[in-house]
């Protein structure tokens, strides 16, 4: 907040303002290449799994996966603000897109869909306490998409403070501990940058799954 005003929504908006626009030229620069080759890959990793049902989430699917990335990333730079690492906005993209794909599945193949909640061969016994933990199950999923992600990256940015902290405290006491402690820092940093990746693609590719079983 800055002035009374909330800065959330500079936040969410401002990845997408610093994403190079691709030009009208049948040649671009090689960063408008490599980004354009980088969608293409993802999208079509994305989408081996799901038939064509499927596709037409694509866009969804890639510009989620652009947008968590980038705001992920944005956050390992000194005084930024990280909005992924709010619980709030993670529900807040997981659950509506989490109770889509139930929806898909429940218009579409409603048979299948519930059949999911009872696996084959199973006891009669057990039928009822199955159907209640497949359900129990079925409805935590958000909840486990929102908290993953919030947890993930809560945990790095608390980590690097911490160190950060000790290596500024220990500097003027013990210089080598302090070169040292920092040195873990930087390597702690590098691990947070492929965990801001991998997050981001682990929330979609979770999605991309929950799609699959419901189209």
């Amino acid at each position: 907040t800055y002035m009374g005003i909330p800065l959330i929504a500079v936040a969410l908006s401002l990845p997408w303002i610093l994403f190079p626009t691709p030009s009208a030229r049948w040649l671009n620069n090689r960063l408008i290449t490599l980004q354009g080759w980088f969608i293409n890959r993802f999208t079509q990793q994305l989408l081996l799994p799901l038939n064509l049902g499927g596709h037409k989430w694509a866009v969804l699917l890639t510009s989620l996966m652009l947008f968590l990335i980038t705001l992920n990333m944005l956050g390992l730079l000194p005084y930024t603000f990280t909005p992924t690492t709010q619980l709030s906005l993670n529900m807040g993209l997981a659950v509506p897109l989490w109770l889509a794909t139930v929806i898909i599945g429940m218009r579409n193949q409603p048979t299948a869909a519930l059949g999911h909640l009872l696996p084959e061969g199973t006891p009669v016994p057990l039928i009822p306490v199955l159907i209640i933990i497949e359900t129990i199950s079925l409805f935590i999923r958000p909840l486990a998409l929102g908290v993953r992600l919030t947890a993930n990256l809560t945990a790095g940015h608390l980590l690097i403070q911490l160190i950060a902290t000790a290596a500024f405290v220990l500097l003027p006491l013990m210089p080598t501990v302090a070169i040292l402690t920092a040195l873990v820092l930087f390597l702690l940093t590098l691990l947070e940058i492929a965990v801001a990746m991998i997050q981001a693609y682990v929330f979609v590719l979770l999605l991309s799954l929950y799609l699959q079983e419901n189209v």
